[in-house]
């Protein structure tokens, strides 16, 4: 039991300074191509900070284990959604009316539709999972379209700036992120079979909360810094959307069938998406008291998972 403690307390540490290497290069290398921070959350840290999803995802997947290839990746845009937009609206409002950021959001509940028609299919093939690589083709289409616009508007010029420095810093936090994020899914694993918790609840909850951890350091780190709010707001859409347009879209590639019932859990993922949406179209901030609405959701979605299984 000490040993499994002792890999928690290191894997926490781990992602720290992975969320602190990857936050600071990626700011600089948005900045040097002219990316404004929403940008750099959305493309460069939202798919950083998706590194350890693709992998344990892809694993479960060629192993069979379907249920839990598709649960960690669902669980963990409900984590990212509800516990870590949530927790960082607590410390500090974040606004929703940029303009990119609407576009961007009208993709993210595409995004949750798309889930409910994908994951009420029998099976998962790459035919099935076309609509969530759609959303993906569509997500970084938008993106290009704003890295052109952005490049005319952004001072390119970095004095400082090292490339191969930044490179290694880049590569470094990211791989940090990814070593912390399975060392702490292999110890809440081991912890809850310790326990006598069973299999499904350790990857739906544990696993997924596990994988989503280097998002919720990477936000957290932002607002301690005090860096652009729009930073947290394109990690969490850009992560969610590379777990579930691409990586979950990928998993099509397996073809397997899909034997779970993931109707609470898409439903609230369409939920909290339309909320973000509205927000960003009444020109109203994510506030404290979304901020407890989406809290209070997580906890609803896991006290469901724990009563079902």
């Amino acid at each position: 039991m000490l040993l499994i403690v002792l890999m928690l307390i290191l894997s926490v540490v781990i992602l720290y300074f992975g969320a602190e290497f990857s936050l600071d290069a990626s700011e600089k290398i948005g900045a040097k191509l002219g990316l404004s921070p929403l940008i750099v959350g959305m493309l460069l840290i939202g798919f950083g900070t998706s590194l350890p999803e693709f992998f344990v995802g892809h694993i479960a997947a060629a192993q069979g284990k379907s249920g839990i290839a598709i649960g960690i990746l669902v669980g963990s845009n409900i984590a990212n959604l509800f516990l870590i937009l949530g927790l960082s609206g607590l410390f500090t409002n974040m606004q929703m009316n940029n303009k990119s950021l609407k576009h961007q959001l009208i993709v993210h509940l595409g995004l949750s539709l798309a889930l409910w028609f994908v994951l009420t299919r029998e099976t998962l093939t790459i035919f099935s999972a076309a609509p969530l690589l759609i959303i993906c083709g569509i997500y970084l289409y938008l993106l290009f379209l704003d890295f052109k616009y952005e490049k005319k508007l952004v001072n390119e010029n970095q004095d400082d700036f090292n490339p191969v420095l930044v490179l290694i810093k880049l590569c470094g936090g990211f791989g940090m992120l990814y070593i912390g994020g399975e060392l702490l899914v292999k110890g809440a694993s081991d912890l809850c079979t310790s326990l006598g918790i069973s299999e499904y609840i350790v990857s739906a909850i544990f696993i997924a909360f596990g994988t989503s951890f280097p998002e919720l350091v990477t936000s957290l780190m932002a607002i301690v810094k005090k860096k652009d709010k729009n930073l947290i707001v394109g990690n969490i859409i850009g992560s969610n959307l590379f777990n579930c347009a691409f990586i979950l879209g990928s998993l099509g590639i397996y073809n397997f069938n899909i034997s779970e019932d993931f109707t609470v859990e898409v439903y609230s993922l369409i939920f909290g998406a339309s909320i973000l949406l509205l927000l960003g179209y009444i020109g109203k901030p994510l506030n404290k008291l979304v901020s407890f609405i989406f809290l209070g959701t997580y906890g609803v979605v896991v006290a469901y998972w724990l009563k079902a299984f």
